[in-house]
């Protein structure tokens, strides 16, 4: 255990946040996604929801303040204007966890792609269809704040 690092975070998911450069993106990706298959780098945290995963990553990576998007994912049916639930939990949690981002959802054509790209993918145990998210790494200054 560590002083102030969320415990669901172990040690080959803390290893690559750390490993993580500006600029790089990890994707958590739902139990259904191909992830040995697509990924560059993975990072297995079976038994583990992408919101409770979120949310602890959320509390030790900054997220890119030079971009328009550091915050993406899936849409339900292809469709960006349609939400399931897990799609509006995760919308609240980022207006929660990072007030000045906005969530952009992407068609799968465009995301994933982008997940292929990623620094890292983490397969999570999530059941919900279509929960898929990618996290855009930011910076933090001398001081250790986001910047």
């Amino acid at each position: 255990m560590l002083i102030g690092i969320p415990p669901i975070l172990g040690p080959d998911l803390l290893f690559t946040l750390r490993s993580m450069g500006h600029g790089d993106e990890i994707a958590l990706v739902d139990a259904n996604y191909p992830a040995q298959e697509h990924a560059r780098r993975l990072v297995r945290a079976d038994g583990h929801g992408s919101m409770a995963l979120v949310r602890a990553i959320l509390a030790v990576m900054p997220l890119d303040r030079s971009v328009p998007h550091a915050v993406m994912r899936a849409s339900l049916n292809n469709d960006p204007a349609q939400t399931g639930d897990f799609h509006r939990d995760f919308d609240a949690a980022i207006s929660e966890l990072a007030p000045n981002f906005t969530v952009l959802p992407l068609k799968g054509a465009d995301l994933y792609p982008r997940i292929r790209a990623a620094h890292t993918i983490v397969a999570t145990t999530e059941s919900a269809l279509f929960a898929n998210v990618i996290l855009r790494k930011g910076v933090i200054d001398a001081n250790g704040r986001p910047a």
